[in-house]
């Protein structure tokens, strides 16, 4: 592998000073507890809950309450909240603050899935303006002295952009940091991220970091990224899927003591056999936690000389002690493959329409009908 190194980076989001300028991104059914203290095994930099939606979090759904909860080993604790009403929002900025759940809170305006956007949220809400200011506005102070960002995208389409409009929005609002994935929403996840929009925005917001994302698949890709925009730090998303010890690479390539890395399968077998444990421990029932490591085989083992028999086993396995015989059978020594291993993971898929509420695009201002909608639109369900 190689690796490139920059000078020593650090990051500050209010008073939350960072080792590293790296973020890692929320993730559905992903960036749960037990993944985010396996990344921070290995590196350093701020580490995102799964997205939290408001109104399940101010309604004390058992599920989201879950998921809220951090390990004592998490230090600064991280939850990103989605919502489409400025109030239920605020609430839930309450909630966390006087409640100690969180060292630092995210808004999500960034989800391009359908369930969504159809509902005006995400990736949708920006294009309303004044929703958006408002949403933000009544967020910061809400959240008093505990710092809070946005993440966003470039907007819904190429022919309604608002990256630039809502990040000058949001930094008037008081906002700690914004943080970009330069696609659109009707990009989805598919071609290649737009950097440049990234360095537009770094022009645009002066007075608070602005952090990239899209297409950091190796520290290689984040120290370009920062050389290329100019920006604060980097947001790792879809990259570290399979690959946990990304992280102390990142640490690695911005000056930081990091968790040595030599890839090799025993390696990656360690890892996912930790990963698992980690899950168990989460989820506080052993066939659950071997359940969800499921979906992540084929990340940790992308390139690897893994048969099909043990790659089926692992995808099926329902206990610690199957995934150790099935690991016990890999050739810990195989180096790692190179190429094949490195590049894109996760979805990506093509460009669609996005799904909004009907005549959406017709203004930047709410109708009064879409107003009405939206009180009662809120995704029910913590997660994605």
């Amino acid at each position: 592998m190689t690796l490139a190194t920059a000078s020593a980076r650090t990051l500050n989001i209010g008073p939350i000073a960072l080792d590293v300028p790296v973020v890692l991104a929320p993730m559905a059914g992903i960036t749960n507890t037990a993944f985010r203290r396996l990344c921070r095994e290995y590196g350093a930099g701020l580490y995102v809950s799964e997205m939290i939606t408001s109104r399940a979090l101010v309604e004390r759904n058992e599920t989201t309450m879950r998921l809220i909860r951090h390990h004592e080993s998490e230090t600064p604790r991280s939850i990103q909240l989605y919502g489409v009403d400025p109030h239920t929002i605020s609430e839930a900025v309450r909630i966390i603050v006087a409640e100690d759940h969180a060292d630092h809170i995210d808004l999500n305006f960034g989800c391009p899935v359908p369930k969504v956007t159809r509902k005006g949220g995400g990736a949708a809400l920006p294009w309303k303006s004044s929703l958006f200011s408002q949403i933000v506005t009544q967020a910061v102070k809400a959240a008093g002295d505990v710092p809070l960002t946005i993440k966003m995208r470039k907007g819904i389409d190429p022919d309604h952009l608002t990256f630039l409009d809502a990040g000058r929005a949001a930094e008037d609002a008081g906002v700690s940091a914004i943080a970009l994935h330069a696609r659109t929403a009707s990009e989805f996840y598919s071609g290649f991220a737009d950097w440049n929009a990234i360095g537009e925005l770094k022009q645009a917001v002066t007075s608070v970091p602005v952090l990239g994302n899209g297409d950091i698949w190796s520290a290689d890709d984040a120290v370009r990224m920062m050389q290329q925009t100019d920006c604060d730090g980097v947001v790792v998303g879809r990259g570290c899927l399979g690959r946990p010890w990304l992280f102390g690479e990142l640490a690695e390539a911005f000056g930081a003591e990091s968790h040595p890395v030599d890839a090799t399968l025993g390696f990656v077998a360690d890892a996912f056999r930790r990963h698992a444990e980690l899950l168990v421990e989460f989820f506080e029932d052993e066939d659950r936690g071997c359940r969800d490591v499921r979906k992540h085989v084929a990340w940790y083992f992308k390139g690897y000389p893994v048969g099909g028999d043990i790659r089926t086993g692992l995808a099926t396995a329902s206990s610690l002690a199957e995934i150790d015989e099935l690991l016990g059978q890999l050739d810990h020594t195989a180096p790692y493959p190179g190429a094949d291993a490195e590049g894109q993971r996760g979805r990506s898929g093509r460009p669609k329409r996005p799904a909004l509420p009907d005549k959406w695009l017709e203004s930047r201002e709410l109708a009064a009908s879409a107003s009405e909608m939206m009180r009662g639109a809120e995704i029910e369900n913590s997660g994605g």
